[in-house]
């Protein structure tokens, strides 16, 4: 059986219509519902579902991030996973790349088998951690996961491209991100919420997992503003087919 570590991140809930800072500095997070990335609790609940056919021996949540992604992990735990470890930061945002550093010194300490992410996070849709995390730990990768079938040995990944579906061998250790298809992720129980509270949760220091991780956290892209999108402008209506061809055709469209 084998040891899967899963990557989760704390973003604003899904749901929220996110809104701009006066002064365009970056999005206003203030007082606003956050939860788990929506593609990290499809891997969360990919992981449950290998421990729970016997594939898995054990899940290990880790989170990049400050002391309010403990509740991110402590709901990944309440799902079923089995401890989690938050790596403390005092970056104020995090980039693909330094949060792929900190994934390889995690599996590297925890000898795990496996590494679930989601293909990516949607407040920055950046899609790169589990790619640069292979690249680092020169492991093979599989991405964008519908189905996934490991033993131990390998794992089978459909994956979905442009043209349909694609399947790929991975020998083990390898590592995996998944997309919507997966699964449908479960719902924690106030049981298994209460339980949460009990299981393990280690709260790290970049520097303490390697040093010189803290500095590979800090930001190499500048942010210079933010801004909601434009206003959609309203449709113009037409009289016949033959002005709405005119226009197109003005337009460059046919």
């Amino acid at each position: 059986m084998m040891k899967v570590l899963v990557a989760v991140k704390r973003v604003v809930d899904y749901t929220v219509k996110v809104h701009t800072k006066p002064d365009g500095s970056d999005v206003d997070i203030a007082n606003v519902k956050m939860s788990m990335n929506p593609f990290d609790e499809i891997a969360v609940e990919q992981a449950i579902q290998m421990k729970e056919s016997g594939a898995a021996s054990e899940i290990i949540l880790v989170s990049v991030g400050d002391k309010k992604s403990a509740e991110t992990l402590r709901h990944g735990l309440a799902l079923g996973a089995d401890r989690a470890i938050l790596v403390n930061t005092s970056a104020n945002r995090t980039e693909s790349l330094g949060v792929a550093k900190v994934l390889k010194a995690v599996a590297d300490r925890e000898g795990t088998e496996l590494i679930l992410l989601g293909k990516q996070a949607i407040d920055d849709d950046c899609n790169q951690t589990a790619q640069m995390l292979a690249g680092l730990l020169n492991w093979p990768q599989a991405t964008f996961a519908s189905d996934i079938n490991a033993d131990g040995q390998s794992a089978t990944v459909v994956r979905e491209i442009d043209g349909g579906l694609e399947t790929v061998v991975c020998p083990m250790p390898c590592v995996v991100s998944v997309d919507l298809r997966l699964n449908e992720p479960r719902y924690a129980t106030l049981p298994n919420i209460m339980k949460s509270k009990q299981k393990p949760l280690e709260e790290l220091e970049a520097d303490q997992l390697k040093p010189g991780l803290e500095g590979d956290l800090a930001p190499r892209l500048e942010l210079l503003k933010v801004a909601p999108p434009s206003q959609r402008q309203a449709g113009e209506m037409v009289e016949s087919i033959d002005e709405l061809v005119s226009k197109l055709v003005t337009a460059k469209v046919i």
